[in-house]
């Protein structure tokens, strides 16, 4: 069968796969991309979108019960899970078009089905219509990643879901244990509390959240506390026992295994690379706890083959694999782009309330033997937090006491996920300490209080 040539292959259509294509065929080269699933990936279809539909519903739902604190009323307050679900799907399929017409609009060729690479430089994809051949100099792997799962607390859709099925629930938790508490397990569990389940949090490290700053993560456990979630740190699943309608979970907490009973459980331990079935080894690719080796180019070390997002590694975040996919493609083309830095992308967490940082830790700064400045400004501080009725929550942020370089930043609180990026540009650009105190920050706003983070770091600060 004759194969069709392009000078570009994505094999993954998620937010690196089609960003890449897109990026390819702005810069004048032939483009496919294979997709086995959805346009959009994991992403748009299963994880970033539909889970911030849900969060913005119970965020709504929370809202409503505190009318009073606004001086309105509201009688008779409830929820369809239903709808609430429906409304999430539609959100997840009205961007999976957007992608498709994308695609379409860049002249993006676009094949649905499974690929493999039999040789360098060769794609075979498997469709409902049969075997496709497709050839590039170039190809880019982009296949993302799947939910982990441990031995004994494998995911059945009924009893123990995964994120997906906590996505498409077919009923309404009453008593559930949430795995994890990364972003993933902790994002279900706020959502899930804050709609009526009695919720327990269970994370084998010494803190939730426990790529954050260890204030933050303080921060965050006092206020889901206060919430009602149950947060049991330094603990871990064992085992479950799954009866009729019921699931036993023996925890190991304190050296000693406790049992306590559930309805539901939720499992985000973690991801795996999706690397099998590609015919990768063959070809020399290099992987490592199932991630592709790459270097800082996303290149694997086989001539005109790449690997970007969660293939890749760490950080697993969409914005991360976009922006390899864009790197990438300008590459491809005979471009001369900056690599992806992990350490200036931002991470997100939309609970309630709110979890975003970019850079070293304050912990990790002084690893890394810095001497530090640290600034804090609290929520109760500023104006407009009050006048919203979200008056807690902080800002920290991490100085290079020698040079005034930003080395980190770490939020919790309202609207955070949307403030953070002024710290990325800022250091993006590489901006000192004296950059950001004689920055002008609208009155009255949230982003205040980042001002007022980087006064505090150089005893300036004027609220507190």
């Amino acid at each position: 069968m004759a194969s069709t040539t392009y000078d570009m292959i994505v094999i993954g259509a998620g937010p690196g796969g089609y960003v890449a294509a897109i990026r390819g065929a702005q810069l004048g080269l032939k483009v496919a991309v294979v997709e086995r699933e959805h346009m959009g990936g994991i992403c748009l279809n299963w994880g970033c979108i539909p889970t911030k539909a849900l969060l913005r519903s119970s965020e709504v739902f929370h809202l409503m019960h505190r009318a009073k604190e606004f001086g309105l009323k509201a009688e008779g307050i409830g929820y369809d899970l239903d709808a609430v679900v429906k409304r999430s799907r539609g959100v997840a399929k009205q961007l999976s078009g957007g992608v498709a017409h994308l695609m379409k609009k860049n002249k993006v060729t676009v094949v649905m089905g499974e690929a493999i690479l039999p040789a360098k430089g060769k794609v075979s994809v498997k469709t409902d219509k049969g075997v496709e051949e497709l050839e590039a100099k170039h190809i880019i792997l982009a296949t993302g990643a799947r939910a982990r799962e441990l031995p004994g607390l494998e995911a059945d859709g009924d009893l123990v879901w995964t994120y997906k099925h906590a996505l498409v629930p077919p009923r309404m938790p009453k008593k559930l244990l949430v795995i994890g508490s990364g972003a993933i397990g902790i994002e279900f569990a706020s959502f899930y509390n804050t709609l009526g389940a009695e919720t327990t949090v269970v994370e084998v490290m010494d803190r939730i959240l426990p790529v954050e700053d260890a204030e933050i993560s303080a921060f965050a456990k006092k206020a889901f506390t206060k919430q009602k979630i149950k947060i049991m740190e330094k603990a871990m699943v064992k085992q479950l026992d799954r009866g009729k309608g019921k699931v036993t979970a023996h925890i190991e907490v304190g050296g000693k295994v406790e049992q306590h009973e559930f309805d539901t459980v939720i499992s985000a331990v973690g991801i795996v690379g999706n690397v099998e079935g590609l015919g990768l080894e063959a070809l020399g690719v290099k992987i490592d706890r199932t991630h592709v080796v790459t270097d800082a180019y996303c290149r694997t070390g086989v001539e005109g083959l790449y690997a970007i997002g969660d293939i890749a590694g760490a950080p697993w975040l969409a914005h991360k694999a976009s922006h390899e996919g864009v790197m990438v493609a300008e590459l491809i083309a005979g471009g001369h782009p900056h690599p992806v830095k992990p350490e200036s992308i931002a991470g997100c967490t939309y609970c309630h309330p709110q979890v975003a940082s970019v850079g070293l830790t304050e912990a990790k700064a002084k690893d890394a033997g810095y001497s530090v400045k640290v600034g804090r400004f609290p929520f109760i501080g500023n104006g407009k937090a009050i006048a919203l009725g979200e008056p807690e929550g902080m800002i920290k942020t991490v100085f290079d006491a020698k040079t005034g370089e930003l080395l980190g930043a770490h939020m919790i609180g309202a609207e955070v996920t949307e403030l953070i990026q002024g710290y990325v540009v800022g250091r993006q650009l590489e901006t000192t300490e004296e950059d950001l105190m004689n920055t002008v920050f609208p009155h009255p706003t949230l982003s205040e209080m980042m001002h007022e983070s980087v006064l505090d770091a150089y005893d300036r600060v004027i609220h507190i």
